[in-house]
């Protein structure tokens, strides 16, 4: 058979996608993890993964390039920032984290995604917040508003649509590199990936790989998505006249 026969054989196979056993398995100290025979088990283990990553970044992220937007300052720093957070390689962070005292696993596979997604959204928070045209600034400062309404008020709502892309882009990526956790002992759709390539079952390996994509393609749908519906309709329309 075909490599892909083998991966059409896979999935379209119903126990691959439930597991022999549930989408769930026990573990020694009384817990329970997903279990790593089941699609729909490492896919939602997957998504797990990298929403958690995704929250991580924007805890830090987003503050930072709100703030240093809105005083228009710490520019070069924040693409220095950027720019070593895009440098460091996930798998060698990866690596780093799982011998530490962090330890294999999903935990390590989550703060390495999150340094990876930490750039787009801190880059598009300042680019967002310190785009905003200084007439505006000053007329809302002109209105009588305080620095910080004119922040949360006026030029926030204008940022929207460069945030939310940016979210949309770290996403994205997380996503598409969260598969490394099969590297490092964790979870997530990276499993079938390595256990094909493992067993040289290379079906199995093009399986996870279109799983992979399906999952990032509907992840930037759904983003997208949200993207629209988080900027004001004024901007969605002047974006629409623009084109």
């Amino acid at each position: 058979m075909s490599t892909v026969g083998e991966a059409w054989a896979y999935l379209t196979t119903w126990e691959n996608w439930t597991g022999a056993n549930g989408i769930t398995t026990p573990t020694f100290d009384g817990g329970w993890r997903f279990a790593q025979d089941s699609i729909i088990a490492l896919t939602l283990e997957h998504i797990w993964m990298s929403f958690a990553a995704v929250a991580i970044a924007v805890a830090f992220a987003l503050p930072v390039g709100v703030l240093l937007g809105h005083i228009r300052k710490g520019g070069g720093a924040t693409v220095v920032i950027s720019n070593v957070s895009r440098a460091m390689p996930t798998l060698a962070l990866l690596t780093l984290f799982a011998a530490s005292a962090i330890g294999f696993g999903n935990r390590a596979v989550i703060l390495a995604a999150a340094i990876f997604a930490f750039p787009p959204i801190l880059t598009n928070a300042f680019t967002g917040m310190s785009g905003v045209d200084p007439d505006i600034r000053e007329a809302a400062l002109g209105q009588g508003l305080t620095r910080f309404q004119v922040a949360t008020r006026v030029e926030l709502p204008l940022a929207v649509p460069l945030i939310a892309a940016g979210l949309r882009t770290a996403t994205v990526q997380t996503v598409a590199t969260v598969p490394l956790a099969a590297l490092v002992a964790g979870g997530g759709l990276g499993v079938i990936i390595n256990r094909g390539l493992a067993t040289q079952r290379y079906g199995e390996v093009l399986a996870g790989a279109v799983l992979v994509a399906a999952l990032a393609l509907a992840t930037d749908a759904v983003m997208a998505r949200l993207q629209r519906a988080a900027t004001p309709a004024p901007l969605r329309e002047a974006a629409t006249a623009a084109a």
